[in-house]
């Protein structure tokens, strides 16, 4: 038998993730670049809302800025860009990872979120809802290989929740 014969296939996304990080790049740069669309809401009452916007950006931006900071933190030594892990990489489940799975997800998601409230922006719910889908996807194909490196990674993922803390 040839060895082309035995090699896996290679996923559509790559050897180690890479179309999914272009993808989450993309995705990254619609969001910054899309312009604000809130048919919903006249500008007037918009500004009449400002307090309760700000209330809301505020602590989502908090949120996404400690959970990327402290994801960060925690696998610095493991951090890649890839959502397939390292090879000199250990499970980490303390600090933030005890709280969930994916911080540095979470964080973009958060980060979002905060905008899409205080802009009410529909064209920018559409791409973090996009994202959303984006980032589960992309969360399970990473936890896969996880699971692989790491037996006890079935157990943590029981125990906690993937990008929202005690919701999801």
């Amino acid at each position: 038998m040839s060895p082309s014969a035995t090699r896996e296939p290679k996923p559509w996304y790559g050897r180690r993730g890479e179309l999914l990080v272009v993808i989450q790049f993309a995705l990254m740069f619609a969001f910054i670049l899309m312009p604000t669309w809130s048919p919903l809401i006249t500008p007037e009452q918009l500004a009449a809302l400002a307090h309760w916007r700000w209330g809301i950006l505020i602590p989502t931006w908090f949120v996404a800025l400690a959970f990327g900071a402290l994801g960060s933190v925690h696998i610095r030594e493991y951090l890649t860009p890839l959502p397939y892990p390292v090879d000199h990489n250990r499970l980490i489940q303390h600090g933030v990872y005890a709280l969930v799975r994916h911080p540095l997800y979470s964080s973009q998601l958060f980060a979002a979120l905060g905008w899409v409230a205080f802009t009410a922006s529909l064209s920018h719910l559409a791409i973090l809802i996009a994202g959303f889908l984006f980032f589960d996807y992309k969360a399970a194909h990473e936890e896969r290989w996880l699971t692989e490196r790491h037996p006890e990674y079935a157990d943590y993922a029981r125990r906690v929740r993937k990008f929202v803390p005690w919701i999801y």
